[in-house]
């Protein structure tokens, strides 16, 4: 249900992402990782802003993901191993879609009450974290023990 996973075809969802391992996402050293925050550390957890990217059919469940209030967004570099950046660009204006927005856009899939985000320029890549905790948020086409590809989607 989109609804209650904070999905609504709204302007910009404020929601928090974290993997099935529990681990919640911040910011270190200009790169989003994915650790254990716990007590005061709680507070360095990274609130995900979202919107859909109309360029892209609706049935793909497009969105472009961003921190910071919108203003730095998720971005997925192109080539044979194509690395996870955050980029000054804010999601409202990528949200009028483009061609060029194609490296700022998943597309979700939802199962069992998890989500998955597959970069929309690099098909079959997904958004993962390590097993490891505090190490940075990535891609990767394996599904294995080493990548967590599952993620819970929550409305802030």
């Amino acid at each position: 249900d989109f609804h209650k996973a904070g999905l609504a075809p709204c302007g910009v969802c404020c929601s928090l992402l974290w993997d099935v391992a529990q681990k919640s996402l911040y910011l270190r050293n200009n790169q989003l990782v994915a650790g254990y925050l716990q007590g005061s550390n709680s507070a360095l957890e990274e609130k995900i802003y979202s919107v859909n990217n109309r360029f892209f059919k609706p049935e793909k469940f497009p969105i472009i993901l961003g921190i910071q209030e919108g203003r730095r967004s998720l971005a997925c570099g192109t080539g044979a191993s194509p690395v996870l950046q955050l980029e000054d660009m804010n999601i409202t204006e990528l949200s009028r879609g483009g061609n060029e927005t194609t490296r700022f856009t998943f597309f979700r899939s939802y199962k069992d009450g998890m989500w998955r985000f597959e970069s929309a320029a690099n098909p079959g890549w997904l958004l993962c974290t390590s097993a490891q905790s505090n190490e940075p948020l990535g891609l990767t086409l394996h599904q294995d023990a080493a990548h967590i590809v599952d993620f819970y989607f929550q409305l802030f």
